[in-house]
């Protein structure tokens, strides 16, 4: 049986008819590909992180090149929030599906110009500058992506079923991020050195254009999710959004916690560790690919039962054994890591892989629910992507400085578990959000809009 066309009797739970099986299976894909698309962004740049240095930066030494095209990743972060601000409340007043098109058109444009541009060896100092404004405007286009994309599929799956339909979103994710590993990895390997990094490392970014049509093709052919329409007849959208989602301090404070835990292992693990098997650790480079591609592999088999698994037994059950874990066990898998046989490095990827499977498929089934339909978009993006910038993108730049400055390849394990301490007491309070209702309901006092 196809598992997305089995939904409960209450559909939607919204009072209204259930979503069609070949409506919620295109807002799976449209959803799901706009995520992809990003992480194939960032599995491009952080596989091919050396080349991309040698391209921009003119400096001979490595590190002072990998710092630096890291520090360019940061930067796209730190506009993040600014996006999250502009996006978020425009998808609380305007609707989700518009403001979607919008951040899957620039997030794909930029990557695309990425591809197109000229090197520190035909422009200078320009070239750097302009890899820069790329950057930022992924990132800005970044911040209204995926807390709308996440908000757009938990206000469409049924809510005994959340779980199960948000692990799709993060499903995305490895599948973008393998994928640009993989034609990362393919470039690198199929032609030689002097290639990749006369011409070859710009191949895997032009292909963002080709699967940004593709996303934009599925998000134009649906509708806005059952939730704002219900809102929108109800004319219950919020005027103020944003001054709205201030009353929800607590909530996005636990929100941010878990974002923090998650884009630490997330960036650490996915986009950082390949780099950190090449660099530090001296691995070859075709190992240093494979081994987090099979680990990636084997978390999309394990992500949707995850998910369904939630449904069962509740997200807070999952989320907190993954903070435990990644207390406890993110120096051991870090050492076991850098042990230098095959099997080990391999174990040890694959504990940190396992933590973080069940953060990715939670995320977006806890998340959207812990707010009110009428600041649901504005609250996750700018809770998420404060978090985001300040924890997420800076993870392999920080990693990278701390083990320059104290030799200690187990700083990647300390990074880890740092982020799992600072998370483990808002977790705790996280309220459970399994099975509950994203049906619109307006609290009293709310500034909502009026058409006359």
């Amino acid at each position: 049986m196809d598992p997305l066309s089995h939904q409960p009797a209450d559909g939607n739970g919204h009072g209204r008819p259930p979503v069609p099986p070949k409506t919620l299976r295109r807002v799976v894909a449209a959803a799901a590909m706009g995520n992809a698309i990003e992480w194939f962004d960032y599995g491009i740049y952080g596989y091919l992180a050396v080349h991309v240095g040698r391209a921009f930066f003119p400096s001979g030494d490595s590190l002072s090149q990998m710092l630096s095209t890291f520090g360019v990743l940061a930067v796209s972060f730190a506009v993040r929030p600014f996006g999250g601000m502009v996006f978020g409340p425009l998808g609380d007043r305007i609707g989700r599906q518009r403001v979607l098109v919008l951040t899957l058109s620039l997030m794909s444009l930029a990557t695309f110009a990425i591809g197109v541009l000229p090197t520190y060896a035909t422009a200078g100092a320009a070239a750097p500058l302009l890899l820069v404004l790329c950057r930022m405007v992924q990132g800005f286009s970044t911040g209204g992506e995926y807390g709308g994309a996440a908000t757009f599929m938990a206000e469409y799956a049924p809510d005994r079923r959340r779980g199960f339909f948000g692990a799709f979103l993060e499903f995305g994710t490895l599948i973008g991020l393998t994928s640009g590993a993989a034609l990362a990895t393919f470039v690198s390997t199929a032609v030689d050195p002097a290639t990749v990094d006369a011409w070859a490392w710009r191949v895997p970014f032009l292909v963002a254009l080709p699967l940004g049509a593709i996303g934009l093709y599925l998000r134009m052919r649906l509708e806005d999710t059952p939730v704002f329409q219900e809102m929108s007849e109800r004319e219950a959208t919020s005027k103020v959004p944003r001054r709205e989602t201030l009353k929800h301090w607590r909530m996005i404070g636990i929100l941010m916690a878990f974002t923090l835990l998650l884009n630490v292992t997330d960036y650490a693990l996915l986009t950082y560790m390949p780099t950190y098997l090449k660099s530090v650790l001296g691995i070859g480079d075709l190992a240093s690919d494979l081994v987090p591609m099979t680990v990636m592999v084997a978390m999309m088999v394990v992500i949707l039962p995850i998910g369904a698994l939630t449904d069962r037994i509740g997200r807070k059950p999952v989320v907190l054994t993954s903070c435990v874990g990644s207390l406890v066990l993110s120096v051991p898998a870090v050492w076991l890591i850098g042990q230098g046989s095959t099997a080990a490095t391999v174990a040890g990827v694959a504990v940190l892989g396992l933590l973080l499977v069940m953060l990715q498929a939670s995320v977006a089934s806890t998340l959207p629910a812990l707010f009110p339909a009428h600041v649901r978009y504005s609250a996750f993006a700018i809770g998420y992507n404060c978090a985001t910038s300040l924890f997420g993108g800076t993870a392999p730049l920080a990693i990278t400085a701390l083990i320059a400055s104290t030799g200690d390849h187990l700083v990647p394990g300390y990074y880890m578990a740092a982020a799992a301490l600072l998370a483990l007491v808002p977790l705790i309070r996280m309220p459970e959000t399994a099975g509950r209702s994203l049906r619109a309901e307006v609290p009293a006092g709310t500034e909502v809009s009026v058409r006359v």
